[in-house]
């Protein structure tokens, strides 16, 4: 069965329907057989991963499964428009609004005048109010429209006077080239470090990523170019190192004016990222949100054929040489495969993380060669000339000589790109049906898209039984591949038929008896199952991992709560197949983050009776802790779906039990509920204890 039958199916998907009362007749344990599904074993079976482990297959899967849809040219000819609609909506863009825009307003604030060109200090305007500053180089005494190179900085301070040297030469070498800062660093500075060190994991749900500004500025920047007098605009090339080379494949794969690529110490696989922990000295603007689990050979299809040269350090820190060779060897069939394997190139340089001479002159002769049609070896070429007497001093390339123009939102636009869905209007059970189903589609296709298309059997385990307090046993499942997981199953002394059961998620962090101690207050003759959803219990990891977890799990398409929804799915599946346990009378109950995996278990579920929530976040639009040691309940792209109080909302007729209270944000949800009635409830109680089955 695969993803999308699974969550689609009766069993999961069907109508929602209110917690009907046992019939309790009693039949003695002992009569009752174990169903030849459920194994009773002595030798068990051992999880055989760990949360690195796991992550690091995921994404040499996803290394491995590059360019796998792209066969030939003739597949990539027919499915580039929809994999540029898809890279550009995981750079958190909307291509249409792109498609439509006008030419940007540009300012200069002031010229440089030199013997051999000039420079313009000028900012232009990415999206109204996002003002990018930059300094244009411009040959003198041109003899007509030129080709025109944009460089992009990588994460220097100062960017465009540390950068200088690399635009003076292209102007001396006959280029046009506007050198712009990115937001990170720039005279006005934002941010790419969200994730990275400010705690705003919730870039994740919102879909959003600096990578896409970067991405956004550059095309703007393009749009400069492409209007001077001095360009021509069928002659553009972008190139630029670290951050400036990631960029440089961004700009070439989503503008295909862009005629000439040079990324320099900028380009690696996802495997190397999260196996070799290189993501951990990368910031958030190295990668996008990966819904679609794309790798950078996958970006690269979109350059080819048109000529990308490579450049690598042999001892970089940030982007090892064995990934970018790997990259490189991806892209070559495809190249080859086109009639233009020459039109690819990769150079390797001795040192760091760093530009070297050859990888500067290999730059300048690729650009001659491709932009100007001239083939001048790089032995040929002069190097930059960084002697300090040749440099501006950076008040000279100073843009915003009297502060940031009024109205500014470099520092914002992480809030101003985003725009939070309107919420549905909803009149009746009806209305309710269908907008339930909208969203549970959008949320396989875009948030739960990693969720296993061939989920392995869950082989139910009883590994012993007890008795204390409370009879019961200790079970184990397979929720994915690798990964045995593990609840206990507790019940009243003596037990009559099968019960309503109520499975409760433990905490991160959580003592021994912390979700034991919460079951037993529901004073009612149920069952309960006490059940670790990974990083819980017997998976649980130390909270010092958590922030590389948070990234890891991003870049592979995933999230720590999206991992803990599937393997609640799993968990009531799994459930279900327990002789105790009756199956249409499912029930969850989480505390604290874990109700926002609740929440969305239930909604895919379809079929949960009742829903105990207590402290439920109010929102999964705001951020946590910066060392990742928070609440971890960001999920990729739910908030331009929906949030947490509207979840809970589509869940009627579902009982809703908020214990402790509930946030203010879910008064759409009571009011709801109110609207369209029974047999749907919303309870609030003081305490669990309090709560009366219906």
């Amino acid at each position: 069965m695969n993803r999308r039958k699974f969550l689609r199916s009766g069993a999961l998907l069907g109508g929602l329907a209110p917690l009907a009362t046992a019939s309790l007749l009693p039949v003695p344990t002992s009569a009752w057989a174990y169903p030849s599904q459920v194994r009773r074993v002595a030798s068990r079976q051992v999880p055989s991963t760990n949360i690195r482990d796991y992550l690091s297959r995921e994404a040499q899967k996803i290394t491995d499964g590059a360019l796998a849809d792209l066969p030939n040219p003739t597949a990539l000819r027919r499915l580039l428009p929809q994999k540029r609609r898809q890279y550009f909506e995981m750079m958190g863009l909307d291509e249409e609004c792109l498609q439509r825009r006008m030419p940007p307003t540009v300012t200069v604030t002031g010229v440089v005048e030199r013997p051999n060109y000039r420079i313009e200090k000028l900012y232009y305007e990415s999206v109204p109010r996002l003002f990018i500053s930059g300094n244009l180089y411009v040959p003198n005494h041109l003899a007509g429209p030129a080709p025109a190179v944009l460089y992009v900085c990588g994460h220097a301070k100062n960017q465009r006077h540390y950068f200088q040297a690399h635009a003076r030469r292209f102007a001396e070498l006959g280029f046009v080239c506007l050198i712009a800062e990115t937001i990170e660093a720039a005279e006005l500075e934002g941010s790419h470090h969200g994730c990275y060190n400010k705690g705003w994991w919730h870039w994740y749900s919102r879909g959003y990523t600096p990578a896409g500004v970067e991405l956004l500025n550059g095309i703007r920047a393009l749009d400069l170019l492409a209007a001077r007098p001095e360009v021509d605009p069928a002659r553009l090339g972008v190139t630029g190192m670290s951050g400036g080379g990631a960029a440089s494949w961004w700009i070439a794969a989503g503008d295909e004016r862009v005629k000439v690529v040079a990324p320099v110490c900028g380009t690696a696989t996802l495997f190397s990222y999260i196996h070799d922990r290189t993501l951990d000295d990368n910031c958030d603007c190295i990668w996008w949100n990966n819904t679609y689990r794309w790798d950078l050979a996958d970006v690269g299809a979109l350059i080819a054929p048109r000529p990308l040269l490579i450049a690598a350090a042999d001892k970089d820190v940030y982007f090892t040489l064995e990934s970018t060779r790997r990259v490189y060897h991806q892209l070559r069939p495809i190249y080859r495969r086109m009639g233009h394997a020459r039109q690819l190139r990769l150079v390797e340089t001795p040192g760091p993380h760093a530009y070297h001479p050859n990888s500067r002159t290999e730059v300048f002769s690729w650009f001659m060669k491709h932009l100007r049609g001239q083939s001048i070896p790089a032995a040929e070429i002069e190097d930059v000339d960084e002697r300090p007497e040749r440099q501006e001093l950076a008040e000279v390339l100073r843009v915003f000589m009297n502060g940031a123009p009024p109205g500014q939102i470099v520092t914002t636009i992480q809030d101003e790109l985003f725009t939070a869905p309107q919420v549905a209007e909803v009149a009746d059970p009806a209305a309710l049906a269908r907008e339930r189903e909208r969203v549970r589609a959008a949320l396989t296709e875009k948030t739960f898209r990693a969720f296993p298309v061939k989920p392995p059997a869950l082989d139910v385990q009883i590994e012993y039984e007890f008795e204390h307090n409370a009879a019961g046993h200790r079970f184990a499942f397979t929720s994915e591949v690798g990964w045995r997981l593990h609840g206990q199953l507790l019940h009243p002394k003596p037990l009559s038929s099968k019960a309503p059961t109520v499975v409760a998620l433990l905490s991160p962090g959580e003592g021994r008896h912390g979700t034991r101690n919460f079951l037993s207050q529901i004073k009612a003759p149920w069952c309960g199952v006490a059940f670790d959803p990974r990083g819980t219990g017997d998976t649980a990891w130390g909270a010092e991992l958590n922030w590389h977890l948070r990234r890891a799990a991003a870049w592979t398409g995933r999230t720590l709560a999206s991992m803990r929804v599937w393997d609640t799915l799993r968990a009531l599946e799994a459930v279900k197949e327990l002789p105790e346990v009756d199956p249409e009378r499912l029930s969850l109950a989480a505390r604290g983050e874990m109700c926002a995996v609740a929440l969305y278990a239930a909604l895919l579920h379809g079929r949960v009776r009742t829903l105990f929530l207590e402290n439920p976040p109010a929102t999964q639009n705001a951020g946590s802790d910066p060392e990742g040691r928070g609440p971890a309940i960001e999920m990729l792209n739910c908030l331009r779906i929906i949030d947490l109080p509207q979840v809970a909302g589509l869940l009627w007729p579902t009982e809703l039990v908020f214990i402790g209270g509930a946030p203010t944000t879910y008064d759409w949800a009571q009011e709801l509920y109110g609207r369209l009635g029974a047999p749907g409830r919303i309870t609030r109680v003081r305490n669990i204890e309090e709560w009366k089955s219906a």
